[in-house]
């Protein structure tokens, strides 16, 4: 079926334009002046028409979690994500036992057959257990550990859909991973890490390209035997080939932070992530932090999850459409730059450019429109309306 989208101001590559969206299917064929015969038409009422979110970090949404082991918790959190503009999402996991991560493989395995009503998952992204205990955040600290090829050759032959792994360089055997993931064409990323400057390039030598919710539970310029030491947040701002993901909330990285991320390392090379729990696109009140079996609880206020006891916080409760509102309402990106941040950047990090991330022919039919305050209207995913 051939669908035609009118009257919306279309986000490009290249600069927004008027004309008519035109989708045959799950593909988009292009802009153009007017609407073919016999095309369904959907009027976008003066609104923006962008390609869709893509969130590679999230735990989840709705009120549930990716670590809650069920199907029904995929597909809660990807209907949730779907509503506020997701069309393809990374699902996320947290440090755990082996035995949880081969549990959550053949639950997600079983969540992408099943899944025809929310945003569209992309393969799994595995946020541990390779992290420094110093900068564990949320992590359970019991499963923390250094990489052994042993173990995560087994990990890595049981999860074929492994799209991206975030690690700690400063441990051993650091490097040999993150060699192994990029010949594999996983995506290899820095986080919860207390690494120095040179521990950061000898991982980016091995193949790591990108840094985990930049500024968040990663280290900076440190004493070490009185000598000082540059950490991985200056290694992200020197090396032009790493991107960095940071999660635009407004909390997380505060005003003047985004604005010193974008004036040094340039739109191009951040892209953003929701880093959502449970709670997002929930009302504030107690939430859980992890799984409902063995997770921690927390309070959501603010906008944001803290610990029970307000000394830190415990998660990001956004959603995509809040994340882009952030970087024009309070870090004064133009739309364009914003959305580029949440769709062609995060495409080509995830090696998914060829289809995915921009309004361009041939890619994929995976839409969302909003309005000046993004509001989300509605989101198609491979040509079907969603939401």
């Amino acid at each position: 079926m051939v669908t035609s989208i009118v009257n919306g101001k279309i986000i490009l590559p290249d600069g927004i334009c008027s004309g008519v969206l035109v989708m045959d299917g799950g593909t988009i064929k292009g802009v153009v002046d007017n609407v073919p015969p016999g095309s369904e038409v959907i009027d976008a009422e003066g609104d923006y028409v962008s390609p869709g979110f893509i969130d590679m970090h999230t735990h989840g949404a709705g009120g549930a979690d990716f670590m809650d082991g069920t199907v029904g918790a995929y597909l809660t959190a990807a209907r949730t994500h779907a509503m506020h503009g997701t069309t393809l999402l990374y699902p996320t996991t947290l440090t755990s036992t082996d035995e949880d991560l081969y549990d959550s493989f053949e639950t997600y395995r079983k969540a992408v057959a099943e899944n025809r009503d929310g945003a569209a998952f992309g393969g799994m992204h595995l946020e541990g257990p390779y992290f420094s205990p110093l900068f564990a955040g949320a992590q359970d600290p019991r499963w923390l550990r250094c990489p052994k090829r042993e173990e995560y050759m087994e990990i890595l032959e049981r999860c074929p859909d492994l799209a991206r792994w975030s690690f700690a360089p400063e441990l051993d055997g650091a490097s040999e991973f993150a060699a192994e993931l990029m010949k594999r064409g996983i995506v290899a990323s820095i986080g919860h890490t207390n690494a120095t400057f040179g521990e950061c390039d000898a991982a980016f030598r091995a193949g790591a390209r990108l840094m985990t919710h930049f500024y968040s539970c990663m280290s900076t310029v440190s004493r070490r035997n009185a000598f000082r030491f540059a950490g991985t947040v200056e290694y992200g701002y020197w090396q032009d080939g790493m991107d960095v993901e940071i999660i635009a909330d407004g909390i997380h990285v505060p005003e003047d932070l985004l604005k010193l991320l974008l004036k040094i390392k340039g739109v191009g090379k951040v892209s953003l992530v929701t880093d959502s729990m449970r709670a997002a696109g929930m009302p504030e009140g107690k939430s859980i932090l992890g799984g409902l079996a063995g997770g921690q609880e927390v309070i959501v206020e603010d906008g944001v999850a803290k610990l029970m006891d307000r000394s830190a916080f415990a998660g990001s409760v956004a959603t995509a459409d809040r994340l882009v509102s952030t970087m024009v309402k309070t870090a004064g990106c133009g739309i364009s730059d914003a959305v580029r941040m949440l769709t062609a950047n995060p495409a080509g990090v995830m090696g998914v450019l060829d289809r995915k991330g921009t309004i361009a022919p041939g890619k994929d039919a995976d839409v969302v429109i909003f309005d000046e305050d993004i509001n989300v209207r509605r989101t198609i995913i491979n040509g079907n309306i969603i939401y």
